[in-house]
């Protein structure tokens, strides 16, 4: 549930019944137009049936988890847990507290239940004295009926979950998706309580087995999912666009890199739910720190930028692109090679994703592209060829210049089925709707020795959103230019406009 924030003793609020009174009156009533149907609510049952087969008699509890505090009194935004997004089809910023429980039946199957904190009245306690949920405080919540309407699911109060999760305990398994929540996960620990230490071990196993199937059942989307990535995409080349529309400013301003982020930023809140992770801005050596999220640095003029960033739209489906771009618009001699190193690596992993291939081809061919160019550039070590380095056990020298993994699937989380298992994953072939990035790199840090001076500070990644297809696979966010010549007249039109 929510983590407690702290109780400034100096505040106090009116708390006389005729203020209580004042307050709960004159105001209109409330409208009644029932709540529509989501559009993701003709699309979740199929997911819940096949996780009630997977899990028969069982009661299956997915937690969205709860606010958390960023200072004080003060929360972060709230996302809900994925497995929980995924199963209700709700997004954004719903719905903190509340639990998501599939009720085994006795007939077969599972009736899919919603608790969450419903709209309190306007007589309440609450609607004005509670700055955390109040609807004086924080606008409005669902009524039951509303998410009832809203879902196509039975909604209940949250105070009764903990008494429906533990009805029949005895007799009826329980599981939890135990990363979500921990005060909900430690509630059906409690429920538990009666189980000798070999079950309530096998039980955690359990556990973990539902949130691995909950991790794998996403690896393909739906065709309403990869229009939820679509929009994704789409949004997200915007917000590029409107980058490079602004570097000029930013190299003006200082502290560019910040700028960057703010511009892309905006268009990510006002086009979705925000970013779907934080924004990579990387100017100049910055680029070779592969996670580099500070974003404190300058912008400047003949240096490149490497902007890694996405938007998440309002059901939590995210883009993830990189693009390497030149501050000034033209790519240097050197770092056009590099470049064009990079770029021949990626179009050996776009050739490779294809349904029937291993996920871990794609890897395999972008990286085989990344070595020969570092060999062909005589950074190698000694006696070390392509096949050399390219040997699992006794190579990997490239590794030096490259150090990440080429892909990884994509969709609700920005690494999407992250629980899979290995050969769920790396080991399993690509099929039409499965969604993966392909984004190699090549990073030369300032003070590396080993490469020519040249190179020295020069990194580049470029990456793309890729949905596999009956016959190869489409670029999801292939209106962003790749080809270096493409990637300049770009930025000439961008700031010409």
């Amino acid at each position: 549930m929510s983590e407690k924030q702290q109780t400034a003793e100096h505040r106090s609020r009116p708390g006389g019944a005729a203020f209580r009174e004042f307050v709960a009156s004159g105001w209109a009533p409330r409208g009644t137009e029932p709540t529509p149907r989501a559009e993701v609510a003709d699309l979740t049952p199929a997911r819940r049936e096949a996780l009630s087969a997977a899990f028969e008699g069982a009661r299956l509890v997915v937690p969205a988890g709860g606010l958390k505090v960023r200072s004080n009194d003060c929360d972060y935004v709230f996302r809900p847990h994925t497995a929980f997004a995924w199963l209700t089809g709700l997004g954004a910023d719903r719905e903190p507290d509340a639990v998501f429980v599939l009720e085994p039946l006795a007939e077969g199957g599972h009736e899919a239940q919603i608790f969450f904190r419903p709209l309190a009245g306007r007589d309440t306690e609450e609607f004005f004295g509670d700055s955390r949920y109040g609807e004086f405080w924080v606008g409005a919540r669902p009524a039951l009926e509303d998410m009832a309407n809203e879902l196509g699911i039975t909604a209940r109060h949250i105070d009764e979950f903990p008494d429906a999760a533990a009805k029949d305990a005895g007799a009826t398994e329980v599981l939890v998706v135990r990363d979500a929540d921990v005060d909900v996960t430690a509630q059906v620990e409690q429920i538990r309580a009666h189980l000798d230490e070999a079950t309530a071990e096998k039980a955690q196993e359990r556990d973990l087995e539902l949130g691995r199937w909950l991790s794998t059942a996403r690896l393909t989307k739906d065709a309403w999912e990869v229009g939820q990535m679509r929009e994704a995409c789409d949004a997200t080349a915007r917000g590029f666009e409107a980058v490079v529309a602004d570097l000029p400013e930013a190299v003006r301003r200082g502290r560019g890199e910040r700028w960057v982020e703010g511009v892309f930023g905006l268009h990510a809140r006002h086009a979705g739910n925000g970013v779907g992770y934080d924004s990579i801005c990387a100017s100049g050596d910055h680029a070779n720190t592969l996670h580099w999220i500070k974003n404190t640095g300058d912008v400047k003029d003949g240096d490149l930028i490497l902007v890694d960033a996405g938007v998440e739209v309002d059901s939590l489906f995210t883009a993830d692109v990189t693009r390497t771009l030149p501050v000034n618009g033209t790519y240097s001699p050197a770092q056009r090679e590099v470049y064009e190193a990079v770029l021949a690596a990626q179009e050996a992993g776009l050739a490779a994703a294809k349904p029937g291939a291993k996920f871990s081809d794609v890897h395999a061919a972008t990286i085989r592209v990344i070595a020969e160019r570092l060999h062909g550039w005589g950074l190698l070590p000694d006696g070390v060829d392509v096949e050399a380095t390219l040997d699992p056990e006794n190579g990997q020298f490239h590794r030096r210049w490259m150090v990440h993994g080429t892909s990884h699937h994509l969709g609700l989380d920005v690494h999407d089925c992250a629980l899979a298992r290995k050969e769920d994953y790396m080991d399993a072939e690509l099929k039409p709707g499965m969604i993966i990035t392909i984004e190699p790199g090549l990073y030369f840090k300032a003070d590396d020795e080993l490469v020519p001076d040249r190179f020295r500070g020069v990194g580049v990644r470029i990456e793309d959103d890729i949905l596999i297809t009956e016959d190869g696979n489409e670029n999801l966010s292939a209106s962003l230019p790749r080809d270096p010549d493409d990637v300049e007249a770009w930025m000439r039109d961008v700031w010409s406009r």
